[in-house]
């Protein structure tokens, strides 16, 4: 089972940030999936294994977004950033979006490979949310027009304040830590799937 929350804006060339958590049996590793769309085209899969079970405690997950950098996070540690690399033509999420969650059946694909199956003797299914927050900039035109939503990018937001164009050192060391010893999965090194990286693979760290 997966269990997915995310933003995502409307129409077939939607952009669409992603928290996957892809289930496994009782006793094995979660990992956490990520995933970013830009006009519609998505296929950057990242995956980490978590250090500890999702499913035993709430955690902190958060995503950072501005015209900068996304940065996702677990528990404050950055497991993910996605530069805004727009002057060499890689999309970046620019449309106003809504937030969701959902599960759905991803057995097919979600683990090993889609050989551990679901255990549907084990339904009814259940994610638990609390301390929900967000800090964000009301969509003001209601044809998605970007156009209109500049008041967005101005300083006095904090996310746009100049602190968070990048990671701190303690936020870069933790970042490398994580990419060291719990990622499983990068888009960016499968070379079966992309024999030539994205050109945004070449630049963001």
């Amino acid at each position: 089972m997966v269990m997915v929350a995310q933003l995502t804006s409307k129409g077939n060339k939607h952009d669409e940030l992603d928290f996957e958590f892809l289930g496994n049996r009782e006793g094995k590793p979660i990992s956490l999936q990520t995933n970013v769309f830009a006009g519609g085209v998505g296929n950057r899969e990242q995956r980490v294994i978590l250090w500890f079970d999702p499913s035993a405690d709430f955690h902190n997950y958060r995503i950072l977004w501005n015209q900068h950098q996304i940065v996702f996070y677990v528990d404050d540690i950055p497991i993910r950033v996605f530069k805004n690399n727009t002057n060499i033509g890689v999309g970046y999420p620019s449309q106003a979006m809504k937030i969701e969650a959902s599960l759905w059946d991803g057995d097919s694909w979600a683990t090993d490979g889609g050989q551990t199956k679901i255990n549907w003797s084990m339904a009814p299914f259940k994610a638990h949310f609390q301390g929900f927050d967000i800090s964000g900039c009301p969509k003001t035109d209601s044809n998605n027009n970007n156009n209109n939503n500049k008041d967005c990018f101005l300083p006095e937001h904090w996310w746009n304040s100049k602190k968070y164009w990048t990671l701190d050192s303690k936020q870069k060391t933790n970042f490398k830590n994580v990419r060291k010893k719990y990622m499983n999965y990068d888009y960016c090194s499968d070379q079966k799937r992309y024999p030539v990286p994205p050109p945004e693979c070449l630049v963001n760290s």
